[in-house]
């Protein structure tokens, strides 16, 4: 039986297709990438070819299409167990923090879009980010402290709700947040990662600009 397929989108400016890629390489599940780029005359119906939704990422397993990234996530924790914490306690916050990212931050979205290339220092600091922050730094801070005697991520060992907050990493990292020292060891640890560097070094050799994800040159 041949890999599952990953769809996804660029990777210098798409936060959604990162999540199941990273999570997938990180736990050594094998698939094959096709990697459709955005915003192009083209692009909606070459998505189609894969994903009901029009829209990546999309895992096409046999005759199963699973699209949206948390959906993609929680259908590989059913035969990855590992993908989420041991325990129903810490699961169920994984959950949480995972369902959280899934539907909210909307400033941070807007005023901070992932751009792997670029640096913005200083920009985006709306006072609505800014409390997105400090809710996410709060939780990260949380959760690093609680589960730090079982390793360097969220929960201790990589977990989903660590993909989901890649792409905060990186934003963090194009902007230049600045982090308390916990929050900021861990986002370094994120950016270590193989995959992760994999996955920048992709970005950078991708050709594809996108005018609306260069707001600020």
């Amino acid at each position: 039986m041949s890999d599952p397929i990953l769809v996804i989108g660029n990777k210098n400016y798409s936060s959604w297709s990162l999540r199941p890629w990273l999570l997938m390489k990180v736990a050594s599940i094998a698939f094959q990438e096709v990697r459709i780029p955005l915003y192009t005359p083209e692009s909606k119906q070459e998505i189609l070819r894969y994903s009901p939704s029009g829209k990546v990422p999309c895992l096409v397993d046999g005759a199963v299409r699973v699209w949206d990234s948390l959906a993609i996530a929680e259908s590989l924790a059913e035969t990855h167990r590992t993908l989420w914490p041991d325990s129903p306690s810490a699961r169920a916050q994984a959950r949480s923090m995972s369902a959280e990212m899934h539907s909210g931050f909307p400033n941070l979205r807007q005023h901070m879009s992932m751009n792997c290339r670029k640096r913005h220092p200083g920009k985006g600091r709306t006072p609505e980010v800014l409390e997105e922050i400090r809710r996410i730094v709060s939780m990260w801070g949380e959760y690093l402290e609680r589960y730090a005697g079982n390793g360097e991520f969220l929960f201790g060992r990589f977990s989903i709700a660590d993909a989901m907050y890649a792409p905060v990493v990186l934003r963090f990292r194009t902007y230049e947040v600045e982090l308390p020292p916990a929050c900021s060891a861990y986002s370094e640890v994120m950016l270590a990662l193989p995959a992760m560097q994999e996955w920048l070094a992709a970005a950078e050799r991708e050709a594809e600009v996108i005018p609306a994800f260069e707001m600020y040159g």
